[in-house]
This record gives C-alpha cells, structure tokens and sequence, in this order.
C-alpha cells in the first residue's frame, strides 16, 4: 500500500490523546506518515507521541456568555486557517478527531480543503465537538454498541471498533489473571484517569479500613493521586496502618494493571478500555460533573456484564466501598468470574479496526505530491 499522511486532531486530556497515540502507533507500522493537531497540554502529554509531529492550533471554548463566544469563534477561525496551510505542506489523506475543542480547528480546515474526514467517540455519549461535525464528517467510529446523542440518521457512517489502547495493555490480554490465594496478597490499584480524583483519595483509605483485619492486613494499594491531595492520603493510609504506595502519575500504567486483582476508578473512556482489554474487575465512581454524566454511561456495560460495580459519587462512601468490597474480594471464584466478565466487554482489535477504517478514505483529489512536512508557525508565516 501506498505511504499516505494523516493528521489526528484531539483535546489535550487523556481521554482523547491515549486513543490517538494508539492510532498514530498502528498507522506509522504501516508506513503512513502521522502528525499530531492538539493544544500545549497535548503536545506535552509524557511518553505518548515521542517521534511525531507535533502542531499547536488556537481553538477556542464555546463558554462564557456572549463574550466568551466571540472570543472562542475568533480563536478558530485562526486554527482553521493555520490548519488550511499545515495541509498545503503535509498534504493529508485525511483528517481523524478525537473530540475535544483542539480537534475543532483542525476539522474545520479539512471540510475547507475537501479533505477525507472521521472523527472517533472514546465515550457512550456523543461529545459536544464530534455532535457539532457528526453531519459532515466522512465517517464516524464509535466505542460502544449505543451511543447517546448520535442520530440515527447517521448510522450508515457510523463503525462500532471500540477504544484503543496501548500495545503494553493489550499484551495484558494474553495473560491469565493474577493468582490470588485466600490467604495470600490482594493488590488494589486506585486512579481517577490523567486529572486524578479526590474524592477517592478522601474515601479509598477510610474505606478500607474497614474491612475485617484478616483480609486488611493482605492488603498491597497502589493509590494515583493528586498533587493537592497525595501527602494526606499518604498520611492517612500510614495511620491506618495499610500498605500503599502513591504518585501522582503511573507511567507504568500496564504493569500496574498486570498484577492488580481489582481497580477503584473513575468510568473515564480509557480506563474502561483498558480494564475490559485487560480483564480486572473494578469498582467504579463515575465523574458527576462530566459532560452529559458520560462516565455513568461508560460504566453501564461493564458492570452490566457483572465486570464492575458502580457507586454513584453521593453514595461513595467508606460503609458502601467496604461493602462492595467484601462482596467481591472475599471470594476469590467470584472475582475471577468478574475478570472474565470485565474481560468479555473488551475490544482488542479496536486500534486495528480504526485504522482499516482510516485508511479507507481516500483523497478526492487523487495523489498530490508530497511536500516536506514543516512546522505550523513555518507554514503560517
């Protein structure tokens, strides 16, 4: 197959970035030539776009009353026009979003250029950006069965693939579930996704505690926290005299999840992806305040499955995590039976299956040559 250029456009949170990076991995084993469209916080994210090229665009939030409106058109329509002369050099085949108002900019040049577009959804509920362009867009590539907010007019454009995620996770698929004896070590793994989470830095540890001493005492956390909040948490799980170890950022994210018999997190759309590639069964606590509640949403088909227990945020408390708890980690048949029910929701050809559809959408316009890939300030001045 012929070498073809792609651009990913995506918001700079985890969320959007790790499926991205996922693609931009599978499309450059390919031959295919990648760039990366995001915002400071994107281009920065550690360790996910090592190699690749990286463009800063303007975009604006559509927030803040009529002012704050103006001032967010104003920003893309910047972004559009230094998208429009990033592609006269780089010459895409095709523009991907991941969703996330960086991704905007990007996409708007592209339906400018007449150049082959998609966008790919990480949650159960269609996001703000992808709603805004799902009419236009070329294709459209889904993580769930059931997306909310998705017109069915649209299904014909419309692929379910799933969410990608790292080739480190997706190993984790091959290997059984970690042995867990009755009296041996039980590995807990808490993270609230890249932004962290306080309230389980708040709850997790008094939560625990309550446990009957025998099965406390087997104990091993592995705790992501906030900065604001890690040296309290630290603190608190001392006092209570629980094994735990804390950081404010996992890079070794996979291995973490290799040996951890069970997972308290947020319902974020890449730690459900990798929970259900992996198979480890989780308690989960979606975000309230996400846009649309998607995280309740993420969570619906795992625990659904009897891969997960969800606890709304109101009623997470020390009593009811203790609870949930016992139920599962006190029989070591029944979370192995919740492993492979996590396991079953999982989709591992998810990166695969997305860029067999990237690649699909040729260029109208035939075969341009390829001009030499410049940065976007080069190309704007």
């Amino acid at each position: 197959m012929t070498a073809k250029h792609f651009v990913l456009a995506a918001g700079g949170t985890g969320g959007h970035m790790v499926p991205a990076a996922a693609l931009a991995g599978e499309l450059t084993k390919r031959g295919h030539y990648v760039a990366l469209v995001s915002d400071e916080r994107g281009v920065r994210f550690p360790g996910l776009f090592e190699g690749v090229q990286t463009h800063i665009l303007p975009a604006g939030r559509l927030a803040g009353g009529p002012i704050g409106y103006a001032r967010a058109v104003s920003a893309m329509l910047k972004g559009r026009a230094m998208a429009i002369e990033l592609y006269k050099s780089f010459r895409p085949d095709a523009v991907i979003g991941f969703g996330g108002y960086p991704a905007l900019p990007a996409l708007l040049g592209a339906f400018n250029q007449d150049i082959p577009t998609a966008v790919h959804e990480q949650n159960a509920v269609l996001g703000r950006v992808n709603r805004l362009v799902a009419g236009k867009v070329d294709a459209i590539a889904t993580s769930y069965a059931n997306v909310q907010r998705l017109s069915p007019k649209l299904a014909d454009k419309t692929h379910l693939v799933g969410n990608p995620v790292r080739d480190a996770v997706l190993a984790l698929r091959s290997k059984p579930y970690p042995l867990l004896e009755e009296d041996g070590i039980f590995r807990v793994l808490v993270t609230g996704g890249s932004q962290g989470a306080s309230v389980l830095s708040q709850v997790v540890p008094d939560g625990l505690s309550l446990l009957p001493v025998a099965f406390r005492r087997r104990l091993q956390v592995t705790h992501q926290a906030r900065i604001e909040d890690i040296e309290a948490c630290r603190a608190k799980y001392k006092e209570l005299d629980i094994a735990a170890e804390l950081a404010t950022y996992l890079p070794d994210m996979p291995e973490q999840l290799a040996w951890a018999h069970l997972v308290i997190a947020r319902a974020g759309a890449s730690t459900l992806a990798e929970l259900t590639c992996a198979g480890r069964p989780a308690i989960l606590v979606p975000l309230p305040s996400a846009t649309d509640d998607h995280q309740t949403a993420n969570a619906k088909e795992m625990t659904s499955a009897g891969g997960a227990r969800t606890i709304d945020q109101r009623s997470f408390t020390p009593v009811e995590l203790a609870k949930q708890m016992q139920r599962l980690g006190l029989d070591p048949e029944a979370l192995q039976n919740a492993a492979g029910r996590a396991r079953s929701c999982g989709r591992p050809d998810a990166v695969r299956d997305l860029a067999d559809l990237v690649e699909s959408l040729g260029n109208p316009k035939g075969d341009m040559p390829i001009g030499k890939p410049q940065p976007i300030k080069e190309a704007f001045a």
